[in-house]
């Protein structure tokens, strides 16, 4: 198969804080990264392949081989299952269900259950990171959010380059004064723990995801509703911020129908996926 991606290395002063497996990161922009077309004909294959070098997809046995041996089911898209149920145990295929808006798309978001990265298998998420605490807090670093009147660190994970990207975001984000007050508080990043109300891992566990300033980002669930109720949400999140997480990788949470407005985590498969179906 043709390369399908190409790594820009990052400047020497980006990864001193990180681990030595940090240091074989490229810095990657997945918005504007050159794409293979003939990678369409297999555009999960493709995202996936992309996304996490090392990781293969066999459609002809129906698994994802990851680098460390484990194998994880593909599945099937049951387009008519009972959203709730989908959301409680989606397979691999079910992942890419709904395809994530690029740009300053808010209108698909307005769909009944329209989550584009929502929906999360939990054996996949396991094997490309971790299966227990321990392992997940072995791999932590800390990375800084600094503009000149504002400093917040974020803890997450080494593991396929996510601090190396969230650093990059960070470091940019920084860079405009009109971000600062969305960083003067924060939700938290790393944290082992079940989503509310399942029995699911959230990506926070995975040391994948950050929460800027919750009260600007605001939460579907703080309303009260039930789940695929209809509810307003009045974004409060700069769409230029949110495309600078994009570029590297992290989708955010104020485009999903039950909205998690402060919330972005690393899912370059679903920009790509996104690319290559658009």
């Amino acid at each position: 198969m043709k390369t399908m991606f190409r790594r820009v290395l990052t400047t020497a002063s980006l990864l001193l804080c990180f681990s030595t497996d940090a240091l074989s990161c490229g810095l990657v922009n997945f918005v504007a990264m050159p794409l293979d077309q003939n990678l369409r004909t297999n555009p999960i294959k493709a995202a996936l392949e992309t996304a996490y070098p090392g990781l293969s997809v066999n459609d002809a046995n129906g698994f994802i081989s990851f680098p460390n041996g484990e194998q994880v089911a593909l599945g099937e898209t049951r387009h008519q299952m009972d959203p709730l149920q989908r959301l409680a145990n989606p397979t691999v295929r079910e992942q890419f269900l709904f395809v994530y808006p690029l740009g300053h798309d808010l209108e698909s978001r307005k769909l009944e259950f329209n989550d584009p990265g929502r929906l999360r298998n939990d054996a996949f998420f396991r094997a490309l990171y971790f299966g227990d605490k321990k392992s997940a807090q072995a791999t932590l670093t800390r990375v800084k959010y600094k503009s000149k009147k504002v400093s917040k660190r974020f803890s997450v994970t080494t593991k396929n380059c996510v601090a190396v990207q969230l650093a990059a975001a960070l470091k940019e984000a920084a860079g405009s004064a009109a971000f600062e007050t969305y960083f003067r508080e924060s939700g938290g990043s790393f944290s082992w723990r079940l989503i509310s109300g399942t029995k699911r891992l959230s990506v926070h566990s995975f040391g994948a995801a950050i929460d800027i300033d919750p009260k600007l980002g605001q939460y579907w669930k703080w309303r009260n509703p039930k789940p695929g109720t209809s509810h307003v949400y009045k974004n409060k999140i700069p769409l230029g911020l949110v495309e600078i997480f994009e570029k590297y990788g992290f989708i955010w949470g104020g485009k999903w129908f039950h909205y998690d407005g402060m919330h972005f985590e690393y899912r370059p498969k679903l920009i790509l996926h996104s690319r290559l179906v658009s």
